[in-house]
């Protein structure tokens, strides 16, 4: 285990972390909350993507320490609706939303070179895109924590299937990475929403079932897998947006390499 008392800096390693996986992984969410928020303090928020899950999350998290941490990723291109629900979250909690942003650097270059709708075009543009506006927002705040609280389950998606409730985060410096849902189903969030009168998000009521950028989300139909409603046009490709897995394609990578390069040398980006 590696600790800076100074900086509040707690990282531990993998055996560390195995064994606390292992001692939480049949407890209670609300047993690995209390652990994180005792253990880490200021130095961990919940990741908040206004989904059914990580309100959960903060309910749950809110009742152990009101203090709680709470950030979300406003790619620019969110539903009206999850900018309402932010509001309706901060009156019901009293907590302050940290609300991250794309780099506005970044972002031009990125519009500029291949138009506002790039994720239409391919899967590597898409992911591009994702980088963007939530991966490197993402990336940049979890430099000042020790660990991240995500509302991440296993039966979401084949990608997930294997995640456990507690991990080290090895592509964001070797933080903890918390998943206290991990076991849990569908039912169970919303047994849990519905006992304690957890705000949700409107388009549920439409039919969504997964909900990110209004562009890139569409309600699902009944028999659906869930995230069928995230880049529905896509064939093949990964329900991921690069968040909570790292994502290599062989091409995204290198043309996103090049357009950091532009913004760090102050070049206008080729067309």
């Amino acid at each position: 285990m590696e600790e800076i008392t100074g900086g509040h800096r707690l990282l531990l390693d993998d055996c560390e972390v195995g064994e606390l996986a292992v001692r939480f992984d049949d407890q209670p969410a609300q047993n690995l909350l209390a652990w994180a928020l005792e253990t880490l303090g200021e130095r961990v928020a919940v990741c908040s993507s206004l989904q059914a899950e990580s309100l959960v999350l903060l309910d749950m998290a809110w009742r152990i320490d009101p203090r709680v941490r709470v950030f979300t990723v406003d790619t620019g291109r969110l539903p009206q609706e999850t900018y309402d629900l932010i509001d309706r979250v901060r009156e019901r909690y009293g907590v302050e939303f940290e609300v991250l942003h794309p780099d506005a650097e970044q972002l031009a270059r990125l519009t500029t070179r291949h138009g506002p709708n790039l994720f239409y075009k391919s899967v590597p543009q898409r992911l591009l895109c994702c980088e963007v506006r939530k991966v490197e927002p993402l990336r940049r705040k979890l430099v000042d924590l020790d660990g991240w609280i995500t509302g991440l389950r296993r039966e979401h998606w084949p990608t997930r299937s294997n995640i456990r409730k507690i991990d080290v985060d090895h592509d964001h410096d070797g933080i903890l990475k918390l998943s206290p849902l991990a076991d849990w189903i569908h039912e169970d969030v919303w047994e849990y929403i519905r006992n304690n009168d957890v705000p949700t998000h409107a388009l549920y009521a439409e039919g969504y079932t997964s909900i990110g950028c209004a562009c890139c989300t569409r309600p699902t139909q009944p028999g659906e897998d869930p995230r069928a409603g995230r880049w529905w046009w896509e064939r093949g490709a990964p329900k991921e947006c690069g968040m909570h897995c790292a994502l290599e394609t062989g091409g995204f990578e290198h043309e996103l390499d090049a357009l950091l390069d532009d913004v760090a040398r102050g070049r206008q980006p080729q067309s």
